[in-house]
């Protein structure tokens, strides 16, 4: 960890900086994993929302 004194005493600690990268592009099976999830996620909310229309 990197820390620095200002002229009045007080310390300052900064955080190690991590390495920058480049994302990579999502295989197909991720791909298809991702469709698989923001469907389920559709039909959570869809569900939720029709549930709270029937209950009121």
């Amino acid at each position: 960890m990197y820390t620095t004194q200002q002229d009045n005493g007080v310390l300052n600690a900064y955080a190690i900086e991590t390495e920058a990268y480049l994302a990579e592009y999502p295989s197909a099976e991720q791909q298809q994993r991702y469709l698989r999830q923001g469907a389920l996620a559709s039909l959570l909310v869809t569900g939720l929302f029709l549930v709270a229309l029937a209950v009121s």
